[in-house]
């Protein structure tokens, strides 16, 4: 159970990663469905510049840049141009998903340097890694899954104990009145689109840098389309993000723990999916503001009809 459980915390990591960069997207009133192909672009981007440079340091700030730059032309286009949300984000999947299958197809067989797969070994944390069981399962991980329990609790305080978290709240929640107040309401929501799609770059990474590390065609295998239901599953908020990311972690790899049962893999394969679906019902359901999504997610702003 705790090798199990140890395991589920690492698949749930690039989970995490994007679910952090779609809230944060979200929380500015923009629903960008590109996550999957941020992902993919991080993942290559990653990859390419480990594989050829040798520096660990190099390719999670490539995977990082790489996303951003996905997600400022969804900026760009939503934000400037007003553009159809939906429409862009998937069109952002799209050019994705085929840009890193054109860089990749150069990779397909290749693996990561020696060095780069030693950077990210499990680094045991002393004495809160000597903790039974919380120790071996939580603090005996790469340096990556670290960085994610960093992330998510410093965006949580920064929604939610910062003037600057206060006005990026306000923004999503109501646009207008936020202008009106003065937050300066293009800025706001580029900057956050941008930090958005640098998570869900450094979450593409982590699969083709540290979790395979060998360079597989659509190596997200849906996993942006999970984040973007894990969103709506924490109710924005980044520390149950925490718990929703490993969750779905563990339905990930839960095949691979009970082949004895002679189950059909493609069933297995489901279970992370039919657990989306059953999430987005659910979610659904519930009418309190607390699960409710920020008030102007997806609408599209022009100051001059206010």
């Amino acid at each position: 159970m705790i090798s199990f459980l140890t395991a589920a915390i690492a698949a749930g990591t690039p989970l995490l990663f994007a679910t952090l960069g779609e809230l944060i997207t979200e929380k500015s009133g923009k629903l960008n469905l590109g996550v999957e192909g941020m992902m993919l672009l991080g993942a290559v981007a990653g990859f390419g510049v480990g594989f050829y440079s040798h520096n660990p340091l190099l390719a999670l700030i490539s995977a990082a840049i790489a996303g951003a730059l996905g997600a400022s032309i969804y900026a760009f286009l939503t934000v400037t141009l007003r553009t159809n949300q939906v429409v862009t984000g998937l069109a952002l999947t799209i050019f994705g998903t085929g840009f890193s299958s054109f860089i990749g197809n150069n990779f397909i067989g290749e693996k990561m340097p020696e060095n780069i797969i030693q950077t990210f070994k499990a680094i045991k944390i002393p004495i809160l890694g000597d903790i039974p069981v919380i120790g071996e399962v939580f603090f005996n991980q790469d340096a990556f899954v670290y960085i994610g329990y960093i992330s998510a609790v410093l965006l949580g305080i920064y929604l939610y104990k910062t003037r600057f978290g206060l006005n990026l709240r306000a923004v999503g929640e109501n646009t207008k009145a936020a202008d009106a107040a003065g937050i300066s309401i293009v800025k706001y929501k580029y900057i956050h689109i941008l930090v958005g799609g640098a998570l869900c770059g450094l979450g593409g990474a982590y699969l083709s840098v540290v979790d395979v590390p060998q360079w597989q065609d659509n190596i997200t295998a849906g996993r942006g389309w999970i984040a973007i239901a894990l969103v709506i599953f924490c109710n924005w908020n980044p520390l149950k993000a925490l718990l929703g990311a490993y969750f779905f972690g563990g339905l990930n790899i839960i095949g691979f723990r009970i082949q004895y049962l002679n189950i059909s893999q493609n069933l297995l394969d489901m279970l992370p999916y039919v657990a989306t679906i059953i999430v987005l019902v659910i979610s659904t359901t519930r009418k309190s503001k607390e699960y409710s999504p920020p008030g102007s997610l997806g609408e599209a702003y022009f100051r001059e009809e206010r």
